[in-house]
């Protein structure tokens, strides 16, 4: 019986504190994507107005992009609604009764753990299954009404397969190129080939180019000019894969599912991106959950707040500027990892273990005193 009565209070005790955590972190989310919405607007609506787009333009790039803005938001605002909910836990005394009822820290965090993990897998999913769709769609659409786009200098690199091609012009929503270089390589990815195409067409799923040189590389010391028939279009042999749509992934939106990079990685599928980053984002992904419960630990510390003090006390700001290094910690480190100049999983893993065992540390000699 008292085993039940128990279980029965500690789950009611999950429920509460469960549901005061998630409504303060969607409450701090809406608020912290709306900011950032209205900043990303005031920077592109004189330019979707520009383009002749109207209301429905700006609310078009509102939503489309409201997914990435999202899975930028949510780390800080895991952070600020876990301070919030402790801070008025504990300004209400409800962290001394649960005290006094035998509830630990660590059996706190563990009440609050499940929700934390669960917002951490859905921001996963958001920036594994709709962020990458959703941004893609957005760059295409953005590209394909830019009147500038044909005469906008740019400098693409794409692999497929041993080919590397470089692009210099790109519009049509990625459906037309123009100053097109292809660097044909063998197995050994020794030059073989460069082909120069002054403008490449996508029709009817097949890409299309006019070659305007071609030179043949026989030796590390010899080159030669292949003719090459005037204004002939041709059609050319890459990769089906390589559509409108994916070009726009590779070239302008870089945000990807898991399981496009794991396909890019393993030469499946055109690439415009290093091995490092690859396996540096995946890690990133998978251990979002990870990375939100440190959020969580580094909130914890506010618990110890005298009730009497309330907020006058600075130890909230304190958590909070914890937070934010390691949110500036790890996107250098991750940016390095990206960059192959720091291996990804030192990348990934040595900011969220040396904030665990820091928070860790803090909390013991905390208890201690």
């Amino acid at each position: 019986m008292k085993f039940r009565l128990r279980l029965a209070s500690g789950t009611v005790l999950l429920g509460y504190l469960s549901r005061e955590l998630l409504s303060k972190v969607m409450t701090t989310t809406i608020i912290v994507v709306a900011l950032m919405e209205i900043l990303a607007l005031l920077e592109q609506v004189t330019e979707i107005m520009h383009r002749h787009l109207g209301l429905t333009g700006v609310l078009y790039y509102a939503v489309m992009h409201m997914p990435l803005l999202f899975g930028n938001a949510m780390p800080i605002a895991v952070l600020i609604g876990t301070l919030l909910t402790l801070l008025q836990l504990t300004t209400s005394n409800e962290i001394s009764i649960m005290r006094a009822a035998g509830l630990s820290t660590p059996g706190l965090i563990k009440l609050l753990l499940p929700t934390v993990i669960a917002l951490g897998v859905l921001c996963g999913i958001v920036d594994d299954q709709i962020t990458p769709r959703t941004e893609q769609a957005l760059a295409q659409w953005w590209n394909a009404t830019s009147p500038n786009a044909p005469n906008d200098w740019r400098n693409y690199w794409i692999r497929a397969h041993n080919d590397l091609i470089n692009i210099n012009f790109l519009s049509a929503g990625g459906a037309m190129m123009k100053q097109v270089t292809v660097y044909h390589r063998d197995h050994r990815n020794l030059l073989q080939k460069v082909t120069t195409l002054a403008d490449v067409h996508y029709i009817h799923g097949r890409w299309y180019g006019t070659p305007t040189r071609v030179l043949s590389v026989v030796s590390p010391t010899r080159v030669d000019l292949l003719d090459t028939p005037p204004g002939q279009s041709i059609r050319l042999d890459w990769p089906a894969s390589l559509t409108p749509e994916y070009l726009i992934q590779l070239t302008v939106s870089y945000t990807q599912s898991i399981n496009t990079m794991l396909e890019e990685q393993r030469g499946a599928l055109p690439s415009s991106q290093s091995p490092s980053f690859f396996l540096t984002e995946i890690l990133g992904r998978i251990m979002l959950p990870v990375t939100f419960t440190v959020m969580l630990l580094l909130a914890v510390p506010v618990v110890y707040i005298p009730p009497r003090a309330g907020t006058r006390s600075w130890l909230p700001i304190w958590c909070l500027g914890a937070g934010l290094l390691f949110i500036v910690f790890q996107g250098l480190l991750r940016a390095l990892g990206n960059a192959g100049t720091l291996p990804s999983l030192m990348a990934i893993f040595v900011g969220i273990l040396i904030f665990i065992l820091g928070v860790i540390t803090v909390l013991l000699r905390i208890e201690e005193r």
